[in-house]
């Protein structure tokens, strides 16, 4: 079986696009392994699905695979590609966009300048809905991780979240604490594990370790959550400059009750065809 791609990344947060608006894909998890596989595949973080809307409220339908094969409810860096994907390949001439997702609907707007800006909708905190093993909500949880005990953030941006907060992002020990945070039993369905590192009130570095895909370059919903987290920690303003291995976000939050805005930018690498696998 052949099939046409695009190449995107957002901030060095890379994706196989593929358009299924015309007539629907069927992938195995071996086959979308192959796809994300870098020596043999095309390679990239995750796969993005362009999917005809489901209601008649929204203009496209968006699901995303993981390198694992593994399907997630949300990628903020892979939204944003989502909106230049659809307004390059001519299925829609809105700058505005209504996608459904497994996790609800989001807004990516294609700015003037060639920025996109998400509306990622109202982070949630309740432990059910994250998912996360605690009786109830709390500013804080303590994670016990190797033996050592993490002051968390636990929080659902469509996707589950665990923020803590570090002192040096680049000596934070993502490699070894990262997939032993995702895969923690106290999180059901795993968690993307962020190390946010505070600058000042508007200005902090970030890494997250993305269940189904380790370390990538920049994470959007990461973004979203350690803001997010800083911004409940009393550490930092509703505007900040997220500073990624990749590149720069700015997310805006003004509160409880109130969406995130996630803002950056979204490139097309390259356009080719693959054989897969049966």
């Amino acid at each position: 079986m052949k099939l046409k791609f695009t190449k995107m990344h957002g901030l060095g947060n890379d994706f196989v696009v593929l358009d299924a608006t015309a007539a629907p894909i069927a992938l195995s998890a071996a086959q979308l392994r192959f796809i994300a596989d870098r020596h043999f595949g095309v390679g990239c973080d995750q796969l993005l699905m362009v999917e005809p809307a489901r209601s008649p409220d929204t203009d496209f339908h968006y699901r995303i695979f993981n390198a694992d094969g593994g399907e997630v409810e949300q990628c903020g860096n892979g939204a944003r590609c989502f909106v230049r994907y659809v307004h390059e390949h001519g299925l829609t001439k809105k700058t505005v966009i209504r996608v459904g997702t497994q996790c609800g609907v989001i807004e990516p707007r294609l700015e003037a300048d060639g920025q996109v800006t998400v509306n990622m909708g109202v982070p949630q905190f309740e432990p059910a809905r994250i998912p996360f093993d605690a009786p109830a909500p709390a500013p804080f949880y303590d994670l016990d991780v190797a033996g050592k005990s993490i002051k968390i953030n636990a929080l659902s941006m469509g996707n589950p979240h665990a923020v803590q907060i570090v002192a040096d992002v680049d000596a934070a020990p993502v490699a070894s604490e990262g997939p032993l945070i995702e895969s923690h039993l106290s999180f059901p369905q795993r968690v993307n594990a962020g190390f946010l590192q505070v600058l000042d009130r508007t200005h902090v570095r970030l890494r997250v370790y993305e269940r189904g895909a380790g370390e990538t370059l920049a994470c959007g919903t990461g973004a979203c959550a350690a803001v997010v987290s800083g911004i409940l920690r009393g550490l930092l303003d509703a505007r900040v400059n997220v500073a990624t291995r990749g590149g720069d976000l700015v997310i805006v939050w003004a509160g409880a009750g109130q969406p995130v805005l996630m803002t950056g930018p979204a490139v097309t690498v390259f356009e080719g065809e693959i054989e897969i696998p049966h």
